[in-house]
């Protein structure tokens, strides 16, 4: 992944001095990269106030530019995973629409803290999906945690509520509940979570203390269009975003930190079970311009 992977920046800049058309060019360059026209509008002020009617060298000063900007954006809405588990047990609604690598994140994420020495349960709440329920139980069976699970087809704020309840009795750290995602059904899927968020606080009233959305960094602006439609639905907390080791442009975290404001804790850069990384805006900066 790399922000301009097909652009020429040498071509379009070196050696070149910076005027309007150029300006207009790297404006079409970012909005191309997903990061939206508001932080393409904003970075191009502040390029043409630091380099108008001035010779640039190389793509390489672009690109130092544009490392400086991304990290500054991106550094407020670092979240680092510890700080999810925080209470003990932790309840945690992971939501995503289907195909995002959501319930492969759960299982990555439950390694994660199974490494760290945490008693975990998994909850297959997505009840709707068969292959849901058996593929979080196959990470439970490969990473060796608990996981409370029904039939398809069962009350997903049923097998929440069995999930939280199985993580306080055995006392257990993290308790980690896979929910469904169709969002073509939304009114179902918006009732469906009131139901979750109902019976989970009827345990505790801190229940779920987090909800994580899952998002798949390739689908660009759907993305941005999935966090708003879930932030109907839920009060997220957190994000994930998956196969940043793709052909994702990246842009689309700016976006999404832009206009919900919401902090990122984790990145997934590839299908091993050891492929998901805490957030780090400054490393994520490097991978993304190829620095």
């Amino acid at each position: 992944m790399k922000f301009f992977e097909n652009f020429r920046f040498n071509n379009l800049f070196s050696k070149k001095k910076i005027d309007e058309s150029l300006l207009n060019k790297f404006e079409e360059l970012l909005i191309e990269s997903d990061v939206g026209t508001q932080i393409a509008s904003e970075l191009k002020e502040k390029f043409k106030k630091e380099k108008i009617g001035k010779q640039i060298k190389d793509e390489k000063e672009v690109f130092g530019f544009l490392g400086n900007q991304i990290s500054e954006i991106l550094t407020p809405y670092e979240k680092k995973l510890d700080n999810i588990c925080n209470q003990s047990p932790a309840i945690i609604v992971v939501a995503g629409v289907n195909g995002v690598g959501k319930t492969t994140t759960i299982g990555k994420l439950g390694k994660i803290f199974k490494d760290k020495g945490k008693k975990i349960v998994f909850g297959a709440a997505d009840t709707f999906r068969a292959a849901a329920i058996d593929q979080l139980e196959l990470w439970s069976k490969k990473i060796s945690v608990d996981i409370v699970k029904s039939d398809i087809g069962t009350d997903p704020a049923s097998v929440s509520y069995k999930t939280a309840i199985f993580a306080e009795k055995n006392n257990l750290d993290l308790a980690l509940i896979d929910t469904a995602g169709r969002l073509q059904n939304k009114k179902n899927l918006m009732e469906e979570y009131k139901k979750i968020f109902n019976v989970l606080k009827k345990i505790n009233p801190n229940y779920p203390h987090e909800t994580i959305l899952v998002l798949d960094a390739t689908t660009g602006q759907n993305a941005l269009n999935q966090v708003g439609e879930f932030k109907k639905i839920s009060n997220l907390t957190g994000l994930i975003f998956t196969k940043l080791d793709t052909n994702a442009k990246g842009g689309i975290l700016l976006a999404i930190c832009k206009k919900y404001e919401l902090p990122i804790l984790a990145v997934g850069m590839g299908e091993k079970e050891n492929d998901l990384y805490s957030f780090d805006s400054k490393n994520f900066t490097k991978i993304l311009i190829g620095s």
